[in-house]
């Protein structure tokens, strides 16, 4: 591992809230079993549950330390203490087109149309290490990006590769079926976020119905969030509509499956809707910092259902929404694609 840079200095997270909040029960993946072949089979039926009841869940045990974890958080909050007209100078070309390595500022949302108030969302995102995007980083990314990038390769060793295992195993798949799909070396847009939400006043929150980020899926396989102790994502239930916060749980990940892996499972594996509201009384007061990573297949996989499933043979998951309107099936690639159109249009 790089040696750390000593004047990156530490990250202190707030006090988790006091409030007692409707918190989703979520299962928990511990990979401290994942060694024999035992455990994975126990671990498959757990993510199981996790990816068709609640699309959310827990993992423990991933071989990250929480020191690493930590500096990750400090980079983040150094690089969002950078004037204004630096961090601007980071923003994607072609970002209304969907572009989105690099600086994306806050106020590109209306959230409340009679006060005029806009988000106050700032993300930067640093895409995969595989050769295929070039970026230009402020010093605070640069002078650490060795880290950076052995951090973010080991989110895939030591967290994505099992879980795409498991899945393998639960659905009757050779073991590499879904890591061969997501290889690092190929080209995708996996990526890195460091991730701010600034805070609004109790006033201001009112105006926009407390809600920061109104609800959606994600794009990708898997994203993982980096526990965040300001209480504020909340998860859509998919049988009674209920919406139910994600408890912060102490070394843990929270992760949720996304839009492509429903796609390549036929819809079994759930992509829940999610979004950001304001955070409790107790909270309210401060910003929100998060650190997430948004795993894609690569850009050349087709996202057909894998029909050679048994188990998506015995339960009737044989095609997805592509498939089953008869529209052709695009690549992981062309799914960002028409993502893209969307957004230029709807920035139009």
């Amino acid at each position: 591992m790089p040696v750390p840079v000593p004047e990156l200095g530490s990250y202190n997270f707030v006090p988790e809230t006091k409030e007692n909040l409707d918190w989703a029960d979520l299962v928990t993946v511990d990979l401290s079993l994942y060694g024999t072949p035992e455990g994975r089979k126990q671990l498959a039926q757990t993510l199981v549950k996790g990816v068709r009841e609640d699309g959310f869940f827990y993992v423990k045990n991933f071989n990250i330390s929480q020191e690493r974890v930590n500096r990750q958080f400090a980079l983040g909050n150094r690089f969002y203490e950078l004037p204004l007209e630096e961090k601007l100078k980071y923003v994607p070309e072609g970002l209304d087109e969907g572009k989105f390595n690099g600086y994306v500022p806050a106020g590109r949302r209306v959230l409340d149309t009679v006060s005029g108030l806009k988000d106050r969302v700032e993300i930067y995102n640093i895409p995969k290490f595989d050769g295929f995007f070039e970026q230009n980083h402020p010093a605070i990314i640069q002078d650490n990006l060795a880290e950076i990038e052995e951090f973010a390769k080991s989110l895939h060793s030591e967290v994505l590769d099992p879980l795409h295992v498991l899945l393998a195993i639960a659905l009757e798949l050779p073991e590499d079926y879904f890591t061969n799909l997501h290889k690092y070396e190929r080209k995708s847009e996996d990526h890195l976020r460091y991730m701010k939400y600034s805070k609004y006043t109790p006033e201001e929150n009112r105006k926009i119905g407390k809600l920061w980020v109104q609800g959606h899926t994600d794009l990708g396989s898997w994203t993982l969030l980096f526990r965040q102790p300001v209480a504020a994502l909340q998860i859509q239930n998919h049988k009674t509509g209920e919406w139910k916060y994600a408890k912060p749980q102490d070394a843990t990940l929270t992760v949720n499956a996304s839009d492509a892996l429903s796609f390549l499972t036929g819809g079994y594996v759930l992509s829940t809707i999610h979004r950001v509201t304001s955070p409790p009384k107790d909270q309210e007061h401060v910003d929100r910092l998060g650190l997430l990573y948004f795993s894609r297949p690569n850009n050349d996989v087709v996202l057909a259902t894998a029909r050679e499933s048994p188990v998506l043979q015995r339960e009737g998951f044989t095609q997805n929404a592509f498939e089953k309107g008869g529209y052709h099936v695009p690549t992981m690639e062309g799914k960002m694609d028409l993502r893209k159109a969307e957004m230029a249009a709807h920035a139009e």
